[in-house]
């Protein structure tokens, strides 16, 4: 896996892509959450966790598939199922969308629409 860019998405709750993510658009697609509308596609998506199904494994490696994943996801804590997904995605594709852990002063530091790079080592910088 490469290092990946993208401009932050900061999601205000945290998302099941099951149900959450339209994997053929990249369309944040839950009715009730705060950003429905919203297209991960290409965007690093913050959030303080997942949310959910083991589903959201399949989603995800599902966009990677259709070219609609996010580039990258940071959370606050742990999520074996995005992990999961990410990667079946590269075993399938050869894609792997990093999922990067960070403390919640950090993860609360990054401002919607900020330009960050993802390290191949899991390192998140401001471009």
């Amino acid at each position: 896996m490469t290092g990946v860019s993208g401009r932050a998405l900061v999601l205000d709750e945290p998302l099941s892509l099951w149900g959450g993510m339209d994997p053929t658009t990249g369309e944040l697609i839950d009715a009730h959450h705060p950003q429905r509308g919203a297209r991960l596609t290409g965007r690093v998506v913050v959030m303080p966790s997942g949310r959910g199904s083991s589903s959201s494994a399949s989603v995800l490696a599902e966009a990677v598939r259709a070219r609609t994943a996010p580039a990258a996801i940071l959370l606050g804590e742990p999520d074996l199922i995005l992990a999961i997904g990410s990667a079946v995605a590269e075993e399938l594709y050869g894609v792997a969308v990093p999922i990067v852990v960070l403390p919640a002063d950090r993860l609360a530091a990054i401002r919607d629409g900020t330009a960050l790079l993802i390290g191949r080592d899991g390192s998140v910088k401001t471009a």
